[in-house]
């Protein structure tokens, strides 16, 4: 999905001069609680305006100075090839996790997307994420 490292430098222009769009998702990024996460799809419904892959490429180029790995896919799978960085975080902020069946590739686990998942409402209820109004 990611081109770009987050966490890393990427490339990434100096704030002031990040596309509007931009700034806006990383400003939803943000207000994500620790143990929370908003999909892609969800940020950009929270923003009304773009869809989930507009925000993924945010994320991709801008999204290493914000809490990146509360923006995720909607299957509840790690970010490919952060997926070590990201469940370090998870744990160290006790966000929901399934564990990975003996199937499952890498036996990692993926996130317990029903309980992890943040409706942007400002407490600590899971859910859909909406639009604010």
């Amino acid at each position: 999905m990611s081109e770009v490292s987050p966490g890393g430098d990427g490339g990434a222009e100096p704030a002031e001069a990040l596309p509007e769009y931009a700034e806006r998702v990383l400003e939803v990024a943000e207000l994500i609680p620790p143990g929370r996460v908003m999909t892609y799809g969800d940020v950009a419904e929270w923003l009304e305006a773009g869809g989930p892959r507009q925000v993924g490429r945010v994320m991709a180029l801008y999204g290493g100075a914000v809490p990146w790995w509360r923006v995720v896919r909607s299957d509840g799978k790690l970010l490919p090839g952060h997926e070590l960085r990201a469940l370090d975080h998870y744990r160290a902020e006790g966000t929901p996790l399934r564990e990975a069946g003996r199937k499952a590739e890498g036996h990692l686990p993926r996130l317990d997307m029903r309980r992890a998942r943040w409706d942007g409402d400002g407490g600590d209820s899971g859910g859909r994420a909406r639009g604010h109004t």
